[in-house]
C-alpha cells in the first residue's frame, strides 16, 4: 500500500516554493492526464463519457463531507448557488454574516435591498443570532487570514431561534473535519483544498431541498435529463440535482480523478499535515518577532504588515499571496518542512 509521502510524491512536482493553495490549489498528475485524455477524444469526435465523471465527483464529494449523495448538486460558482439560497428568502428576512467574509458568500445577499443583512465580528456570529434572525451565512475558514467559525456554536444558536444556516467551506472542505450534513446549506468550490481544475462547485441542501426554487434549472436538472432536452421539463430531479448548473465536463473529468486521491490519501492525514507545517511556519515567525494572525488550528496563516513582500518573494520562487497588506501563506499535502524554512529565511532578510 502507497504512504502518504510517496502519493504526494507520484501525484505532485511544483517547480518553485508553491504557499498559495487559498488561492488556487495544485492539479495532481493524474488530474491532468485525466483532462488531457478528454481534450483529446472531444477534438477527434470520440468524447469521453464526461457525465459519468460528474456523478463520481458528486459522490466523492459527498462521502468526503458526510452527506448523502441526493443532497449534493453539482455547479460552477459559490456565487451562484449563494444567489439561489438568497433568492429563497421572504421580503425583510434578515440575514447574519461574518464582517469581512468573502463577498462570493455575502454579496448576493446584499443584492437584494429588500433583506435585512447583519454583519458582526466573526467570533460573534453564534451570540448575535436572535429571534427573527432567518439565516446565518458564514465561511468555516476566512479567505483573508484563516480564521476558523465556531460552526457547532452557530449551528446550535440558529437552531435555538428557528434560522436556517448556510456555510461555505471553500477554504476548509479537503483540510477541516466538515460534517456537512449538519448545516441546512453548504457551498464549496473545488479547485483550492480539493485541488480540482476551476469550474467545479457543489452545493448540499437539506433533505427536504431546504425549500429553494431551482430557478436556473435546465435540462441537467429534470429527473431524466436526455429526456428533458426541449421545451419546458416534465419532471425536476427529486434529489439536489435539481440544482445542478450544466457541468464544465473537462472540469470534472479532472476533478473525479483529484477528489478520488483526497479519499484514498484521507482528510485526516491531509489535516495532520497540513497543520503540522502551519504551526512550524507560526513558530518560526515568533522567533522572527512577527505576529501571525491568530487562527488556531487552520493552514492558512496571515501576517500583518508584510504583505508587501509578497512581489519580491515571487520572484524567488516563493509563491503566498498579499490579502489587503498581510502575507498570507496556505500549507497542504504537497508542502514539506523546506517549503515552511525557506520562506521563513527569506522572511528574515
Amino acid at each position: 500500500m502507497e504512504t502518504f509521502e510517496s502519493l504526494v510524491r507520484a501525484e505532485f512536482a511544483p517547480r518553485n516554493t508553491y504557499l498559495n493553495t487559498a488561492s488556487t490549489g495544485l492539479l495532481p498528475a493524474r488530474t491532468v492526464a485525466a483532462m488531457r485524455t478528454a481534450v483529446e477524444a472531444a477534438s477527434v469526435g470520440q468524447p469521453t463519457d464526461m457525465f459519468s465523471d460528474v456523478e463520481a465527483s458528486r459522490a466523492s464529494f459527498a462521502r468526503l463531507t458526510g452527506v448523502p449523495v441526493d443532497r449534493v448538486a453539482a455547479g460552477a460558482s459559490v456565487a451562484v448557488y449563494s444567489g439561489l439560497v438568497a433568492a429563497s428568502l421572504p421580503e425583510g428576512a434578515e440575514v447574519l454574516t461574518a464582517e469581512g467574509d468573502f463577498s462570493s458568500v455575502v454579496n448576493p445577499f446584499h443584492v437584494r435591498s429588500d433583506l435585512k443583512v447583519r454583519a458582526v465580528e466573526l467570533e460573534r456570529i453564534a451570540e448575535s443570532v436572535r429571534p427573527g434572525t432567518a439565516l446565518v451565512a458564514v465561511s468555516a475558514a476566512q479567505s483573508a487570514d484563516g480564521r476558523i467559525a465556531d460552526l457547532p456554536a452557530i449551528r446550535a444558536a440558529a437552531r435555538e431561534h428557528g434560522a436556517r444556516t448556510y456555510v461555505d467551506a471553500s477554504q476548509a472542505a479537503g483540510w477541516l473535519d466538515f460534517d456537512a450534513a449538519a448545516y441546512d446549506y453548504t457551498a464549496a468550490v473545488a479547485f483550492k483544498w480539493l485541488f480540482c481544475p476551476r469550474g467545479v462547485t457543489f452545493l448540499t441542501v437539506p433533505g427536504d431541498l431546504g425549500g429553494l426554487t431551482p430557478l436556473f434549472a435546465g435540462w441537467v436538472a429534470g429527473e431524466e435529463p436526455w429526456d428533458s432536452c426541449y421545451g419546458p421539463v416534465d419532471e425536476l430531479a427529486r434529489s439536489a440535482r435539481r440544482f445542478d448548473e450544466s457541468p464544465a465536463l473537462f472540469s470534472y473529468a479532472g476533478a473525479r480523478q483529484s477528489l478520488a486521491l483526497l479519499e484514498e490519501i484521507g482528510v485526516a492525514a491531509v489535516r495532520e499535515h497540513d497543520l503540522a507545517l502551519a504551526e512550524r511556519f507560526r513558530a518560526g515567525l515568533d522567533a522572527l518577532g512577527h505576529a501571525a494572525v491568530a487562527a488556531p488550528g487552520s493552514p492558512i496563516v496571515s501576517v500583518p504588515g508584510l504583505g508587501h513582500r509578497q512581489s519580491a518573494l515571487s520572484g524567488a520562487g516563493i509563491e503566498v499571496s498579499d490579502r489587503a497588506g498581510n502575507l498570507r501563506a496556505a500549507f497542504h499535502l504537497y508542502n514539506t518542512p523546506a517549503d515552511v524554512d525557506r520562506l521563513l529565511d527569506a522572511l528574515s532578510g
